[in-house]
């Protein structure tokens, strides 16, 4: 108890971390007991218990009443909602993703850069084809493995991808992935010349990729679209149709933006 008592009320920052550490434990994990939060963020549990009353008074988490389990509500996902409704690039891009997937007969993605990531913040499901990725919007992938990633990154001057490489987490994720920064480099470069990325299952195995970046009236890169498909689905004459597809849509949306 002594020691609980130290540690109260103070210093914000780490009473701040801690409740967000909470928020991102049950995201990740779902519903958890008490014991296993206290675990995972190894924390006693009558601090675990005091974040999760408040965040329960907020109407961030619930509790179960037969498991006694906590998760989060969907207040966090109202949230998540409103920052994504601010975003104009949605409201310019999604009815050119729409018809991209609707000719293409694939899923659509638009993402965000997010320091080493991109933030997937739309998405469009194919309807003809019954198999589903895995991407959801609000998930993060690293730039590195991704065609989105790529993409944005062929727009930037090579010591800012570098110093981008140097902060990420580079891991072999397929055996595809490239973790050799030189045989990275020159993908950057073939996507410089060809003005679109390919992910050939660096990412997930069984799924490949076409990517294009967004350039806003700035000039800036901070968003990509992309197509992504089965690679039974994606073979090279197909990416060769596609290609064509995605570049076209590149254009439209960026000359729309122009227009604001």
């Amino acid at each position: 108890m002594e020691n609980e008592r130290m540690e109260s009320p103070k210093n914000p920052i780490q009473v701040s971390e801690r409740i967000f550490h909470t928020i991102e434990c049950l995201a990740k994990n779902g519903a958890m007991g008490l014991q296993e939060l206290s675990n995972e963020l190894s924390l006693n549990k009558s601090t675990v218990h005091r974040i999760l009353n408040s965040l329960m008074c907020m109407d961030y988490v619930r509790q179960d009443p037969e498991s006694s389990r906590y998760s989060l509500s969907f207040k966090i996902c109202s949230l998540a909602n409103q920052i994504l409704s601010k975003n104009s690039m949605i409201d310019v891009a999604r009815p050119y993703l729409k018809e991209l997937s609707s000719v293409a007969g694939e899923t659509v993605h638009l993402v965000q850069i997010d320091g080493v990531n991109a933030i997937y913040i739309d998405k469009v499901e194919a309807f003809k084809n019954s198999v589903r990725m895995i991407s959801m919007v609000g998930k993060s992938i690293p730039l590195y493995c991704s065609g989105v990633g790529k993409a944005m990154l062929a727009d930037l001057p090579d010591d800012k991808i570098e110093s981008i490489w140097a902060h990420s987490s580079i891991e072999k994720l397929t055996p595809y992935t490239v973790t050799n920064y030189p045989d990275f480099l020159a993908l950057i470069n073939e996507t410089r010349n060809v003005g679109y990325a390919m992910d050939n299952e660096e990412n997930e195995l069984g799924v490949r990729c076409i990517a294009v970046s967004l350039k806003e009236y700035n000039g800036k890169s901070k968003y990509a679209i992309s197509i992504s498909a089965p690679k039974d689905r994606m073979t090279d004459a197909r990416i060769c149709e596609l290609k064509q597809l995605i570049l076209k849509t590149k254009l439209q949306i960026e000359h729309e933006l122009k227009a604001f």
